[in-house]
């Protein structure tokens, strides 16, 4: 049963991404989270690095906000064993530096009495570091 509730507060945090809502998606963040941005993506992508706490991962969605306009973003399978949640999907997006990726990727949430304790994100790290290397001329 802990998997399907898991499982029910990702997809709930999720469909409040979709909406934009971020108070939402933190309301299902422990206070004291651990939350990693995509594996291997440098110093150019603003999401990158790790966080903790949740005004840190808060501004974590406000930098999604700014540098990322997504134009597909789709988790579509989740995978649900024990105090995690796998959801795999697929997004494609421009940034404000003005290059794009696609990528599929792997999110991986750990949770602790309903509330996500731990996040990681893994994609391709090579297409998003190169859409953040791209310079918009002045």
């Amino acid at each position: 049963m802990q998997e399907a509730a898991n499982t029910t507060v990702i997809q709930e945090a999720y469909a409040a991404f979709g909406r934009g809502d971020v108070a939402a998606i933190l309301e299902s963040i422990d206070d004291n989270a651990v939350w990693t941005g995509v594996y291997g993506a440098n110093a150019t992508v603003p999401m990158a690095g790790e966080r903790r706490g949740k005004a840190a991962i808060a501004d974590f969605f406000k930098l999604v906000a700014q540098h990322v306009n997504f134009s597909t973003f789709e988790p579509r399978e989740f995978v649900a064993t024990g105090d995690k949640v796998v959801a795999l999907g697929h997004y494609a997006a421009t940034t404000s530096a003005g290059g794009s990726f696609e990528s599929d990727f792997a999110m991986v949430f750990t949770l602790r009495d309903g509330k996500v304790v731990r996040f990681q994100e893994f994609a391709d790290s090579a297409a998003i570091n190169e859409a953040y290397a791209v310079r918009v001329p002045a």
